[in-house]
């Protein structure tokens, strides 16, 4: 019986030096390499099957561009960031490990594997996925301990069809939502990088464009007055707010193992979908909604980034993003400029603002008027008050004196010291 194990395959270094791994060191009659699009560019799939080719590998490319959009939409009802950027390698990663585990099942694979190094989060998410199957994960970069430095000498001694790195510089991972860049320089947290880092954006030259983004139960489904698909949405919206500088991010990230790195971001659509949402949220969200929903936003964002969200609290937590996201729908108008996708309008019927109650022309509302929130400013602050020492006003002290005095019901004091609970 043949030996087979589906590869996590991008025609990069880390993969292809672990195709021979995989044979020689694990034992291994076939590998099958498997690249999943989620919007990767063009020439990234032309390496992959050329190194595939030059390899003999067995190649599947699966196209999850779709499955992934949708994933990314999910992500905008729910505010989706982590530590001030949009996910977006981590919401890819799940759904590039479910559609390899699929290829591996249907091809009688008995094992899956990854070339992810054993100090990222990716080895996480995608095994995550893979442990809910029989099948067996083999991570040869991290079971084997191999650094860069090595891998490009035994490409060398192999005469492997691959080159140092991604762009010979960085280390550059690219979907439909966003594309990150480390590595090199980036690495020293002092340096300055120049524009060259940046593929999807260029530097605000103050100029300004203004657009309209319409909703449907918290999902934007239309630019402009036109209706598009969650792919040709995400992809107009990348190249339109990135015309504008919008969507970049330079940070130091908190990894889940405990690692602190340096990450350029470039995210145009998410930063631009994000801010829409936001805006039409507070709208149409209650005061109380909104303070709630920001702890469920930050749960689902941290399952995410983690590569989670299948854990049963999502469900939960997805219940009440439906159910918030229900009256979610209208249209926001965001201005780009300066590098940023300013919200400047907002519309929908399911708004919980009264101009004529917010405006200051107009004296009441209803049955309501100004003065009815004098007794509600007496009130505000009064426990502060009391505790600080002035909250009793000197006429409270002589109103209990009196009472005492006219013997009224109560709790009162005698000369000599003693308490007498009188009734009348």
């Amino acid at each position: 019986m043949t030996d087979r194990v589906a590869l996590a395959f991008s025609g990069g270094l880390d993969t292809t030096v672990c195709v021979p791994l995989l044979e020689e060191e694990y034992g291994y009659d076939e590998v099958i390499g498997v690249t999943v699009d989620v919007g990767q560019p063009a020439a990234e799939f032309a390496e992959a099957e050329a190194t595939a080719e030059a390899l003999e590998l067995d190649h599947h490319v699966v196209d999850a561009r779709a499955a992934f959009a949708e994933q990314c939409l999910d992500a905008v009802q729910a505010n989706a960031t982590y530590q001030g950027y949009p996910l977006g390698t981590a919401l890819a990663r799940p759904v590039i490990a479910a559609e390899i585990l699929a290829v591996a099942e249907d091809e009688d694979c008995d094992a899956v594997a990854h070339g992810c190094t054993g100090k990222g989060n990716d080895q996480l998410r995608f095994e995550a996925v893979w442990r809910t199957s029989d099948l067996e994960v083999i991570a040869p970069v991290r079971e084997l301990g191999l650094t860069r430095e090595w891998e490009i000498d035994y490409a060398a001694e192999r005469d492997l069809p691959v080159e140092g790195g991604d762009e010979g510089t960085w280390s550059i991972d690219t979907n439909l939502w966003s594309r990150s860049v480390e590595g090199g320089d980036l690495e020293h947290p002092e340096h300055v990088p120049g524009t060259e880092i940046y593929a999807w954006t260029d530097d605000p030259d103050g100029d300004t464009e203004t657009v309209e983004i319409g909703f449907e139960a918290g999902t934007p489904v239309s630019l402009d007055g036109e209706t598009l698909a969650p792919v040709a949405l995400i992809e107009t919206l990348n190249e339109l707010a990135g015309s504008y500088g919008v969507g970049r991010s330079d940070l130091m990230e908190d990894r889940m193992l405990g690692l602190k790195v340096r990450e350029n971001y470039e995210h145009p659509a998410a930063t631009t979908l994000l801010a829409a949402h936001e805006g039409l949220e507070g709208l149409v969200l209650t005061q109380e909604e909104r303070q709630f929903k920001t702890h469920v936003d930050q749960q689902w964002a941290q399952k995410a980034y983690e590569g989670l969200l299948d854990a049963p609290l999502v469900d939960a937590l997805e219940a009440f993003l439906a159910a918030t996201n229900e009256r979610v729908t209208g249209t926001v108008t965001i201005r780009f400029e300066g590098g940023q996708a300013r919200v400047v309008g907002r519309e929908s019927e399911y708004a919980t603002y009264s101009a004529s109650a917010a405006s200051f022309d107009t004296a009441a509302v209803g049955d309501i008027e100004q003065a009815d929130a004098t007794g509600v400013a007496k009130y505000h602050g009064f426990q502060s008050r009391l505790a600080n020492g002035a909250g009793v006003a000197a006429d409270d002290t002589a109103d209990d004196q009196t009472l005492a005095a006219d013997g009224g019901g109560g709790v009162t004091t005698e000369d000599d010291g003693t308490t007498d609970t009188t009734e009348e």
